[in-house]
């Protein structure tokens, strides 16, 4: 640890990590702790699943080790899901636990008065979503006038548009002399251009190609029929003997309706999205983690913040509408190092948003069309045929399309 970033810090947290079994930093914790150390506003990028928490927790902690700063709120973390703000809250509690520093987690679809008690305490970091934050600064149970440090985590999504208004209220209610920080594995252009109006001369860290995936993880498409879709999920679930899926979809309507399908499957399976109050979110999430739940179908809501320990296997029952979200989603296997399964089951009728990620990640996905399951190529060449807007030789469209399969079946 000598020659690492764990040793710039506070001898507190080098045995607590030392108790934690952490012995190295990761890349991005290596480049970031000491930039954050030194009161820079930093952008960093990092695939999931490569310790962007700590890198960030870390060196915050540190410093308010350092300063004796105490009972008021002096780091501040913005995430855009409550599993993610959970998750950091978590975290935030594992390495200060040998210091005398508070954190509260503040987030919607929760009982108010709980936090609002533990405020009253003075907690030294908060983390939260922008909608419960703006909540308490309104009732007036939050003062954000002594703050440092503000982090946005997962910053591509709290810098879209259904976001962004949010942020940018908050920021008003806090001082403009602060460090400013954004964690996230992928910025699109037109969040890069935004985050530079909101930071103070950034030092960016790249530890990976920006909007990557990890190396650890395998990933592969299945043509099929979207009818067809829900039977071979169940078929390669039970087939190959897959212990804990995690499944994303598009709508809660359709996580609700695959879920229950699954069901009459003989899978044990529950759906997780936006709507479901957050004592059933963290039920189902429990659920799955313990291996009471087989198959825990999610929207995008799951796609950032769910940490479950050697998951194994991802589907795309639905592909995402923002590519950037397939890398978030897939980011939930192969972390920390281990490898994981992505699969996408894809109908023709999502051949635009596969193009899209593919063109995002740089990257072909391979493709392999299971024996039994593959597309019907009459209605494939019917398909092509209108929206070419012309007939063809149905023979030689019906090889491209084979061709295309790679002849891949099993």
């Amino acid at each position: 640890m000598s020659d690492s970033a764990f040793s710039q810090l506070h001898p507190t947290l080098q045995q607590t990590l030392v108790s934690l079994g952490y012995t190295e930093p990761t890349d991005i914790q290596q480049q970031a702790i000491p930039q954050v150390l030194a009161g820079n506003d930093v952008m960093g990028a990092a695939q999931t699943g490569t310790g962007k928490t700590a890198a960030f927790t870390l060196p915050l902690i540190h410093q308010l080790l350092e300063s004796g700063a105490k009972g008021a709120t002096r780091v501040l973390v913005v995430t855009p899901t409550r599993e993610l703000a959970q998750q950091v809250y978590d975290k935030v509690i594992e390495y200060s636990q040998n210091t005398s520093l508070k954190c509260v987690a503040l987030y919607g679809g929760a009982n108010i008065n709980p936090q609002k008690s533990q405020l009253q305490k003075g907690p030294e970091i908060v983390v939260g979503t922008p909608g419960r934050l703006l909540d308490h600064l309104h009732i007036g149970t939050l003062n954000l006038s002594s703050l440092d440090t503000l982090v946005l985590d997962e910053a591509d999504r709290m810098l879209d548009m259904g976001f962004i208004s949010d942020i940018k209220r908050l920021m008003k209610r806090m001082p403009k002399e602060r460090q400013t920080l954004f964690f996230s594995a992928t910025y699109p252009k037109q969040v890069l251009e935004l985050a530079y109006g909101l930071l103070n001369q950034p030092v960016r860290i790249e530890v990976s190609t920006s909007n990557s995936t990890a190396d650890t993880v395998n990933q592969l498409v299945h043509p099929v029929d979207k009818k067809r879709k829900r039977e071979l999920l169940s078929f390669l679930i039970g087939s190959r003997n897959l212990k804990q899926v995690l499944v994303f979809a598009k709508t809660r309507q359709t996580t609700e309706a695959l879920a229950n399908e699954l069901k009459l499957d003989g899978l044990a399976a529950e759906a997780i999205h936006g709507e479901k109050t957050q004592g059933a979110r963290n039920r189902a999430l429990e659920g799955f983690k313990e291996g009471k739940i087989r198959v825990l179908v999610a929207t995008d809501v799951a796609a950032r913040g769910l940490d479950i320990p050697s998951l194994d296997t991802v589907f795309n029952y639905e592909l995402p509408h923002a590519a950037e979200d397939y890398i978030h989603r897939i980011g939930r296997t192969g972390r920390a190092g281990k490898s994981g399964n992505a699969i996408s089951l894809v109908s023709r009728e999502e051949e635009g948003m596969l193009a899209a990620i593919e063109t995002l990640i740089d990257q072909r996905l391979p493709q392999e069309w299971l024996e039994g399951f593959e597309p019907d190529l009459n209605a494939e060449i019917e398909h092509r045929e209108k929206r070419g807007g012309r007939g063809g030789d149905k023979r030689r469209l019906k090889h491209q399309l084979l061709k295309k399969s790679g002849g891949k079946k099993r």
